[in-house]
């Protein structure tokens, strides 16, 4: 098998394919153009998409030419899902959400060189076309018997699924049609839930075309218990940093499971082979170390944060649980903090600021005030990581760093923060 695809299998990231063999002598020739799509169905993609941007990457590093497609008209419709009819966003959120995605795909492949990439958005063709082209084109191509035997519309089909959804597949079918005929893509790549919209986007090709092209199916990752990887109490776990901060991107990662945490390293870190065997080693060996973890952390919000963003979500992190010093945290990142630990604002024109107990009360990390007098009794009170003794001891202006934020601890693991307004 092609090198790539060697590579590519050891990290866990086939799930399907059309031809392995026939795709590897195929890249063995030189190099191939292939594309994976991202419909703007959210202002932000998320980690799930993440693991088709590091795979282009990958292909891209090994001498592969992408096309990353962002879906100005299928995110007008939205892929069918098993919970029901999505709701429909007007035109111009789904084209504000288009030039979003479209920066954000494009910091994660290069724009330089023979194998440079290729940014689209199929509303540019599919914009041109009316129903009746559509219908005589596309649609004479597809038996409605096999339409009805995918997995998502049999599911569906007890509960009700519009024609609307129902059509997704051509549209995106039709997508990988046009790419084969303006770049010459000969690959698609996608997760596992697309495998039957990739497969007959390739189908399609051969019908109309008589060319035989590739597809290519990543896995779904999961926890442990087999849940979706990606979610949080909050939902999903973003790119953007507005909608899910650095400091809570890192500390997710930070948190992956030890049974998991390799399987992530392979998907996501571009440490080679040997290196990601040795974090597994270290691991097993201590995993009250959490090796692999801090790995996989830094190395995923570098690569999505960039290296400032990350060590300053570390410096946060230490400092907030009183390990660093939290004067030294720009206001930028305390604010990212405070949004993620929870707490409660003072207003700026307050005649009086809180009293300790109560400040512990407010920001979350106690339940009451009289629990909050206790904390202090016992030796457990912290603000700003200075352990506060007097029961009685009021917060003053001083407090709050960079005249906006006081942090509050009760042991070594409860935080909250107070925002001065």
């Amino acid at each position: 098998m092609n090198s790539m695809l060697d590579e590519l299998t050891w990290r866990g990231l086939i799930a399907h394919s059309t031809d392995l063999e026939a795709l590897g002598a195929e890249m063995d020739k030189g190099p191939v153009r292939f594309y994976v799509g991202f419909d703007p169905t959210a202002p932000s993609l998320h980690i799930g998409h993440l693991i088709q941007l590091v795979t282009a990457r990958r292909l891209q590093e090994a001498g592969h030419r992408p096309v990353l497609l962002v879906g100005g008209a299928t995110g007008l419709i939205g892929d069918p899902k098993e919970a029901g009819e999505r709701v429909m966003n007007s035109p111009v959120v789904v084209a504000g959400w288009v030039d979003r995605l479209r920066g954000q795909v494009s910091r994660f492949v290069s724009f330089e060189g023979e194998n440079a990439a290729i940014v689209v958005n199929n509303l540019d063709w599919t914009g041109e076309m009316n129903v009746v082209e559509f219908l005589r084109d596309i649609g004479k191509h597809f038996p409605v018997n096999r339409m009805l035997a995918r997995d998502i519309v049999a599911k569906r089909l007890e509960q009700g699924i519009s024609y609307t959804e129902f059509s997704y597949v051509l549209l995106q079918s039709m997508d990988f049609l046009e790419l084969y005929r303006r770049h010459r893509v000969v690959l698609q790549t996608g997760g596992s839930d697309q495998w039957g919209n990739i497969t007959a986007g390739a189908d399609l090709i051969r019908r109309v075309e008589g060319a035989h092209v590739h597809a290519l199916a990543t896995p779904l990752l999961t926890k442990a218990d087999g849940t979706k990887f990606g979610k949080t109490e909050g939902g999903a776990v973003w790119i953007d940093p507005e909608m899910t901060s650095p400091y809570a991107f890192h500390q997710f990662f930070l948190n992956a499971e030890d049974e998991k945490v390799i399987d992530y390293l392979k998907v996501f870190s571009p440490r080679g082979r040997d290196e990601i065997e040795a974090l597994e080693a270290q691991t097993k060996a201590e995993p009250f170390r959490r090796p692999a973890q801090r790995a996989l952390a830094d190395d995923i919000t570098d690569l999505v944060h960039g290296v400032s963003e990350r060590e300053a979500a570390t410096l946060a992190a230490s400092a907030l649980f009183g390990r660093g010093e939290l004067a030294d945290l720009p206001a930028s990142t305390l604010a990212h903090v405070a949004r993620e630990v929870g707490g409660a604002e003072v207003p700026a024109g307050a005649d009086e600021l809180p009293d300790v107990a109560e400040a512990l009360q407010l920001s979350g990390v106690v339940t009451s005030r009289s629990a909050g007098r206790r904390a202090i009794e016992e030796g457990g009170a912290y603000v700003n990581n200075v352990k506060v003794t007097d029961v009685e001891a009021r917060l003053g202006a001083e407090d709050f760093i960079h005249g906006q934020f006081a942090v509050l601890r009760r042991g070594k693991k409860t935080v909250g923060v107070l925002r001065r307004g």
